[in-house]
């Protein structure tokens, strides 16, 4: 059968997302069909795009999909054809109107939770949960710092830090972004365009600097984002938007006994009982309030380019989703 997608056939600009049929059969061995129904936008998808991560050519972009099983391939259990089912991560290829997966990736939707909704926090809540319960387990008392504090995962980190007891501090780059900032429970909101983010760091903090530093911007905030760490901080980069930080000399580290890492989602979710206590975990707090959803843009799937160049020209905040069917305009 034949479908619509979004395909890459040579890495580029937004311009580089064209709408074309592809063809895709039956699911295999352990393996279940989806018909998608929201897809969530992640910056990685413009890593892929533009060559910063290499996938061979052609091929099929997106992270996270959320939609209902449409078949079921020999051998699977426990799903069944109109099942709710979110995916995110890996397979990549969820810019599409359905897509195989192996059934061990597929994620039970909560009924209580919509597909836009579902959609557009599952792979960021789950990246969040890695950030804050896993890679660096915050606690009542810290000094955090999220970078891109507007962003989905930044709007993300800010809520779930403040919610377990972190002072946040966050950076953002106009004062509309600020306001949402502060009301995802950012107690510093820094203008990063109009402020230096270190020296208000430093003020604010009687110069003892944060606990821990979560950096998806990369180049252009690395250093100065180790500058802001107190001794035995932990620096987490899980993001380069503005280019893959400078080289950095591991006896740097030293002068203040500083951490450094660059965690993955992936191998935190390595194992299928992983896999579906970090997404119980978001559907947990979502459900109790802690994590608010915001999904302030969505884009026909087809209009794929557009929503890539209003991500990249930073025209977005919060979570961005692709529908494959729009709804039908208000008469």
């Amino acid at each position: 059968m034949k479908v619509k997608a979004i395909r890459v056939h040579k890495i580029g600009g937004p311009e580089v997302l064209t709408w074309e049929e592809v063809e895709i059969g039956e699911p295999s061995e352990g393996e279940i069909r989806i018909k998608n129904k929201a897809i969530g936008v992640n910056y990685v998808d413009i890593y892929y795009r533009t060559g910063l991560h290499q996938e061979p050519l052609p091929f099929v972009p997106g992270k996270e999909a959320v939609g209902v099983v449409s078949a079921v391939g020999p051998g699977v259990t426990g799903i069944e054809v109109g099942d709710v089912v979110g995916y995110a991560d890996t397979p990549m290829g969820t810019y599409t109107e359905e897509q195989i997966i192996p059934a061990t990736l597929a994620i039970p939707i909560p009924p209580s939770v919509d597909h836009i909704t579902a959609a557009s926090v599952l792979l960021k809540g789950m990246t969040t949960y890695v950030l804050v319960k896993q890679a660096f387990k915050i606690q009542a008392g810290h000094t955090v710092l999220v970078h891109a504090a507007a962003g989905g995962v930044g709007s993300l980190l800010c809520q779930w830090a403040n919610a377990l007891g972190a002072t946040v501090f966050g950076t953002v780059s106009t004062q509309e972004k600020a306001i949402q900032a502060a009301e995802d429970g950012c107690h510093h909101v820094i203008i990063y365009t109009e402020e230096d983010f270190v020296a208000q760091v430093a003020e604010i903090t009687s110069r003892k600097g944060v606990h821990v530093v979560y950096d998806a911007v990369g180049k252009d905030t690395f250093k100065g984002s180790m500058e802001c760490l107190m001794p035995r901080g932990c620096m987490i980069s899980y993001g380069q938007c503005s280019g893959r930080p400078d080289p950095v000399p591991v006896s740097d580290l030293a002068s203040k006994s500083l951490i450094l890492g660059r965690p993955g989602m992936r191998h935190y979710t390595a194992t299928r009982d992983e896999l579906l206590h970090a997404a119980g975990e978001v559907f947990a707090g979502v459900a109790a309030g802690v994590l608010r959803v915001r999904v302030n843009h969505v884009y026909p799937l087809h209009e794929a380019a557009r929503a890539h160049a209003d991500l990249e020209a930073r025209r977005t905040s919060g979570s961005v989703v692709l529908l494959p069917a729009m709804p039908a305009a208000d008469s």
